[in-house]
């Protein structure tokens, strides 16, 4: 069961174990520490909440008594409920406006803007190989 509604401390945990693959609590400890200092036991406190949400799962390390804690779920769908929210709270549902508005914020490299030149091309081709609405045949009923 994955819980998309995290708490903001429970999404910095979870951002670093996506961004970063499995770790210690103290290497997660020290990885948050710039955006949210932490003592050990609450970043174990995190940790089990997102375990019992079956969120994150932990496996004895090889050396010592440390144990590794690595995420268990893909972040797309919590990306999604994520950039989902925001849409409709602050853009009012406009993609376009809020793609425009991150555009502005942070200027791509030339990189991610042929990424995601690819990205629109795909979308097109999808969208342009959907039928129309109203152009299925309707079955006749008798």
């Amino acid at each position: 069961m994955t819980d998309n509604n995290l708490p903001d401390a429970e999404l910095d945990v979870m951002s670093i174990l996506w961004q970063s693959g499995p770790m210690t609590v103290r290497e997660l400890r020290e990885k948050l520490h710039q955006q949210r200092p932490m003592t050990h036991a609450a970043v174990s406190t995190l940790l089990k909440r997102l375990q019992a949400k079956d969120i994150v799962s932990r496996e004895k390390g090889e050396v010592g008594k440390a144990f590794i804690f690595k995420a268990s779920v893909k972040p797309a769908a919590t990306y999604r409920k994520i950039v989902g929210d925001l849409l409709d709270r602050v853009f009012a549902g406009s993609g376009v406006a809020m793609v425009s508005s991150m555009l502005d914020s942070k200027t791509p490299s030339i990189e991610e803007i042929d990424e995601m030149m690819e990205m629109m091309q795909e979308l097109r081709k999808k969208k342009s190989e959907k039928p129309k609405a109203g152009s299925k045949r309707k079955k006749k009923i008798s």
